[in-house]
């Protein structure tokens, strides 16, 4: 019997992990999973995103009953189950010791980028809304628990050269990289959350990866703190990335 594999990538907000969970799903073989940990996520931080209560009805607020829907049977008969995961959803109190039993990678992208989106949506983030911090926590817990260096992408190399980025992803997960992760049909999924009205509008354009183009956004005056905070993470993380 073949094993199921249980994917959980790990990103912070305004990354591409959107459209890597759309390459995932255009795979034969694999469920995605959107988020699974932002219902409770908001409902125990009362933060205030858009459609925060519809999320919150529409999702599980139990972290140990999300954690078995992740760990256990793969929905639809399929083998592989991809997560897309954001690092700052997995707060303090959640057990950490479930990651032992998925196979973690880590989606990563330059701070400054990541700001220069993310305040176009909400002005004012603190250090921990923009994941960074919790992306190496985990990082590191996931490296000490399993004994071995768990993948990272960053953002860049993937919009750069998504096959190559893809099959390097693939072949450290170990799975059979498909052609059908380079592109997809465009719209709104089953599989996206509630939310994807309010964030997935542009990738809901798409088709494929876009190609990188660089931002030439400044950092805020006000943020630029966080950012150099942010970016002392990345580059640890960065170290670690395939190419």
């Amino acid at each position: 019997m073949i094993q199921p594999v249980h994917i959980a990538m790990w990103s912070g907000p305004r990354n591409i992990s959107t459209a890597m969970m759309r390459a995932w799903g255009n795979r034969v073989d694999t469920f995605v999973i959107d988020e699974p940990f932002y219902a409770y996520y908001l409902r125990a931080t009362g933060k205030e995103h858009p459609g925060a209560d519809e999320v919150i009805a529409s999702g599980d607020t139990d972290w140990q009953k999300v954690i078995v829907q992740l760990t256990g049977p793969i929905p639809n008969g399929k083998r592989i189950s991809f997560q897309k995961q954001m690092a700052h959803h997995l707060l303090p109190e959640v057990d950490r010791e479930w990651l032992g039993a998925v196979t973690n990678c880590f989606l990563i992208r330059d701070p400054r980028e990541v700001i220069a989106s993310y305040i176009k949506k909400q002005e004012d983030p603190t250090l921990r809304d923009l994941g960074f911090v919790q992306q190496a926590e985990i990082f590191d817990f996931v490296r000490t628990r399993t004994n071995s260096m768990p993948p990272v992408v960053d953002t860049k190399d993937v919009l750069e050269n998504p096959e190559r980025m893809l099959r390097l992803l693939c072949e450290a997960v170990r799975v059979e990289f498909s052609e059908a992760m380079l592109s997809w049909t465009p719209g709104l999924r089953a599989t996206d959350g509630v939310w994807a009205r309010h964030w997935y509008g542009e990738v809901a354009k798409t088709t494929s990866f876009q190609p990188y183009r660089p931002s030439h956004a400044k950092v805020p005056a006000h943020l630029r703190e966080i950012h150099d905070r942010c970016r002392e993470y990345y580059v640890r993380l960065y170290e670690y990335r395939l190419h």
